[in-house]
Order: C-alpha cells, then structure tokens, then sequence
C-alpha cells in the first residue's frame, strides 16, 4: 500500500489576526513551510490545544494579549512582535497567508525584538490610563470650543482651563454683553457636559490613585524624584516586571528618550529624541521631569550637582528631557531590583 504523506511536525507557528478568520502557517525546524490553515475564532483555540507545544508568533496589534494569554496557558511559547519588524519578512505580494509565513519567520530570528504580554492586570490599568487621557482631550476640546464661540461674539476669555472656569459664568451672567439668547443657552449646557466631564476624571484619576496605594511596586516607583501615582501606574501597565529589557538604557529607548541616530561612512550622526513607544508614558516622564528640573532641592538630592552641571552646557529643555531618559533607567533598577532603593550608590543611576 502506498504510505500516506503526513505532515511534518511545525517548529514554529505564525499566526495572522483578524477579526473573526485567522491564518495560520506553520514552520518546521528548517524554516520550509509545513501547514497552512484558516480557522475561525471558536476554533482557533482548539487547535493549539492539540498540538504539541511550540513556539507561536503574532502581531501586537488589537486583540493580540487576549490571543496570547491563551495560548500561553495551553503551553505554547508565545512571541509577540511588532508590526514594523514583520514587514521586511513579507516577500512580493501580500495575502494573509503569506503574513503568517512572515511572522512565523520574523519569531525565530535570534535578534528580533518582542513585546511583553500583559496580564489582566496591566490591561485594566492602561484602559483606565487611556480613558483619563481620552476625557481630558475632550476636556481641552471643549474648552476651546466655547472660548471659540465667545470669541465670535467679541468676549475673549483669558486662557487656563482654571481662568476660564472663573471667567465664563461670569460672563454667562452678564447680560449686558453681546451674547444671543441661543448661545448663552448653549454655552451653559456645554459648561455643565465639562463639569460633568471633570468630575469623570476625577473618580478615575481617584481609582488610579487607590492602586498606586495598594501596589508594593508603584509605591517604590514613586520614590523617585518626577514620579508620581499616574506615572508610576502608567509604567507598571507598560512595562510590567520590566525585565523584557536587557539593561536600563533598553527602557530609555524603548520609550523613546534616546538620540536618534543617522551614521554612515564611519561618522557618528546623533539627531533629536527618536519619541518611539509608549508615547503617552514619555509624555508623564517629561512632565514629571521639568516639575523636578524646576522644584527639586538640588542640595539635598544627588540629582542636584548632576542637573546643575547639565543646566550650565545645555538648553533647559534638552536637559528636561536627559532627566526623563535618567529617571526611566532609574525605573527599570527599581523594578527589576526590588532591595535597590533610589538612596544606594548603583551603577545604573549613573
């Protein structure tokens, strides 16, 4: 009797997420190409529970840490890349197959980068992060619509969002101004959807809070000097244990606070800050640092010589920023050493 052809064991599964079809190619251990299936999302799962653990690699897109968490507790070995670094695996056309072939391959390259999975913990973290950030956008946006409206009826109100929550019901009240029976009526219900909307922020800027509280490690994160409960919350829900990162520059990297650089020929070129990763965690850093830059007492800190040697040969901005990529290696040596306090005289703070 003929002998059957059975498929070689996969060495590597590469998976291409969608929203309810997902593709899957799988790789044996010399790179050929051994399965390509197509299963729907209720089916997906079943078929990683049959087979043998392997390594399993995805995008970190949408959907993709729910994907991960599951599979990983079927026993597989999950590796979440980025999107940017799977491109240069995709060869002429593109279909999803032919990008779980990419992804596959992007998995077993020793040098590739990957993204840390969250755990459900992280996940409801940064979703309260990103709400808070979202209603305060809307807050900004609303603010400036109604100074655009008053605007149009020859009222300019001083700006703040504190000065104009003084000013406008002052102005509300005076009517003696030019403002239309219509507009004041709108502009008081647009003033009470952004007290509304201020109060939103507040219970969750609270809830944050309470964890920064409970948690051992967001409360050592913030020891540092720049550091406060949403930074220190924001970077527990992006960066976890910290130790996907090799040394305290990776993280200072990662998040973008590094030069950008551009050298060819043997001649170095430095540019600006590469601003790559969690932009909303580099924006807390930066904050957090020009509060510090401004009202740290540098005679009793040991920031203090270091940022008066900074602030005498560089612009104060460009050393706000050195300080923010300073307290983002202090914050992996934090997290990934918990005995080492901000006090003792560690190499990375250096």
């Amino acid at each position: 009797m003929p002998r059957r052809n059975v498929p070689r064991p996969a060495a590597v599964y590469g998976i291409d997420i969608g929203k309810n079809i997902f593709h899957v190619v799988g790789l044996g251990s010399d790179g050929v190409p051994v399965q390509k299936v197509r299963f729907r999302r209720d089916t997906l799962l079943q078929f990683f529970e049959r087979a043998p653990p392997t390594i399993v690699g995805m995008e970190s897109c949408a959907g993709s840490q729910w994907i991960a968490r599951k599979i990983q507790e079927l026993g597989h070995k999950v590796r979440l890349i980025p999107a940017q670094f799977v491109k240069p695996y995709v060869k002429s056309n593109k279909s999803d197959i032919i990008d779980a072939e990419a992804i596959a391959e992007a998995a077993t390259r020793p040098t590739m980068r990957f993204a840390a999975l969250k755990s459900e913990e992280q996940a409801d973290l940064q979703a309260l992060h990103r709400v808070r950030d979202q209603m305060i956008g809307t807050r900004t946006r609303l603010i400036n619509q109604m100074r655009a409206f008053c605007l149009e009826y020859g009222i300019a109100l001083r700006q703040g969002a504190g000065l104009f929550k003084l000013d406008l019901p002052l102005v509300l009240e005076d009517q003696s101004n030019d403002l239309s029976s219509a507009m004041r009526k709108l502009l008081a219900e647009l003033f009470a959807d952004l007290r509304q909307l201020e109060r939103r922020i507040g219970d969750v800027t609270r809830e944050i809070e309470a964890i920064a509280s409970r948690e051992d490690a967001a409360r050592r994160l913030m020891t540092i000097p720049g550091v406060g409960a949403l930074g220190a919350t924001a970077l527990l829900a992006a960066v976890g244990n910290g130790r996907q990162f090799q040394k305290a520059r990776d993280l200072a990297a990662w998040l973008g606070l590094v030069p950008r650089e551009y050298s060819t020929g043997g001649k170095q070129k430095l540019l600006g800050i590469s601003k790559r990763g969690n932009r909303y965690v580099r924006k807390l850093l930066v904050h957090g640092a020009r509060s510090c830059f401004r009202h740290l007492d540098r005679t009793r800190d040991r920031l203090g010589s270091w940022l008066d040697g900074l602030q005498a040969r560089m612009h104060p901005n460009k050393a706000v920023v050195a300080l923010a990529a300073k307290m983002a290696r202090i914050v992996w040596v934090v997290l990934t050493r918990p005995g080492a306090l901000y006090e003792r005289r560690d190499p990375a703070f250096t």
